[in-house]
């Protein structure tokens, strides 16, 4: 996708209806050559909206004015492209669990986690956030723990196997490139400038979760899947269902790398161990990500219009389409 489209699909497809200032600056990025030449020196992965706009905010930039931005953007140009380099688009958006909740709640317990592109490792706690789940007429149940700091919203559409509670989890464990420990205020800072502005909703939750975490931080894994994810499956406690599982993590690799993690994943389960897959991905390009997940090629009919979709998937077959940060889910059985 070329940088400017990509800018103008960020603006109307993904925040729009969400962050009035982020569509601003995206419809006004792709539209401006110099800013569109700047970014176009970085390396293909690194010109996403979401990692420039988040840097120019960690470093104090303006982003409320497209005419302050920009002059900023530019006199600081070198800065923010040190920044874009070193850091990734970590959003460890918690939201998503309630997405993954109905799936994991009908496998076999107790279940052992294990999250791939973990970030924090913030979606490694579904069993301590709380769930309010919504039919079309505006009804549905709470479920988790009354007293967890973080409350998570989801519409929803069809039959929904919303469970009475949580599932138990024994043991929890995420793999990252780059993991971010909770306890570090700089790491932390990071991931909030991640939401986009006028987001309260999921900065407070973001914030809820990174204080139940630092009580007790998750297990996380620095290095690639294909060479953590087996010694974390051998490590998971006996009579557990090892559950691997990984939400927005498919468009950060090429096809090759996807074909291998799919095979890796499949092959773990071919060797007889307990071993589920969840995933829960999608992209500007949903037809070529599905086409990355066998079993999921050809769903790309029927997916709505004018809305980011993600696919939430067991083990290739697909369940669910859903919300990006799991604001809505439409059940497909």
């Amino acid at each position: 996708m070329e940088t400017a489209e990509w800018y103008r699909y960020f603006a109307e497809r993904e925040v729009r209806g969400h962050s009035p200032v982020y569509e601003a600056l995206g419809l006004a990025v792709a539209a401006d050559p110099g800013l569109l030449e700047l970014i176009d020196g970085l390396p293909g992965p690194k010109r996403q909206p979401n990692l420039l706009l988040a840097a120019v905010r960690f470093l104090g930039g303006p982003y409320d004015d497209f005419g302050r931005f920009r002059a900023w953007t530019v006199r600081h140009w070198d800065r923010v492209r040190e920044t874009v380099l070193a850091r990734r688009t970590q959003t460890n958006e918690t939201g998503r669990c309630a997405s993954l909740l109905p799936v994991l709640a009908a496998l076999p317990r107790p279940l052992a986690l294990i999250e791939v592109g973990a970030s924090a490792g913030l979606c490694l706690y579904p069993d301590r956030y709380r769930y309010r789940y919504d039919d079309p007429a505006g009804r549905g149940p709470e479920i988790g723990p009354v007293a967890s700091p973080v409350l998570l919203t989801c519409r929803t559409n069809g039959r929904v196997p919303v469970p009475d509670h949580p599932p138990e989890i024994v043991w929890r464990a995420g793999i990252d490139l780059d993991p971010v420990d909770v306890r570090d205020e700089e790491a932390v800072r990071w991931l909030e400038c991640l939401v986009w502005p006028g987001q309260d909703d999921r900065l407070a939750r973001l914030r809820g979760a990174v204080r139940m975490a630092r009580r007790d931080p998750p297990r996380l894994v620095r290095g690639d899947a294909s060479a953590a994810l087996p010694g974390l499956v051998a490590a998971a406690p006996a009579g557990a269902t090892v559950v691997v599982f990984h939400s927005a993590v498919m468009p950060y690799l090429d096809a090759g790398a996807r074909n291998r993690f799919v095979a890796l994943v499949r092959g773990l389960r071919a060797h007889g161990l307990p071993v589920r897959w969840i995933s829960n991905e999608g992209s500007p390009r949903l037809s070529s990500v599905l086409a990355g997940l066998p079993g999921l090629a050809g769903l790309t009919t029927g997916l709505p219009e004018g809305r980011l979709t993600f696919l939430t998937a067991l083990d290739g077959r697909p369940l669910a389409m859903t919300g990006p940060h799991g604001e809505w889910l439409d059940w497909l059985a």
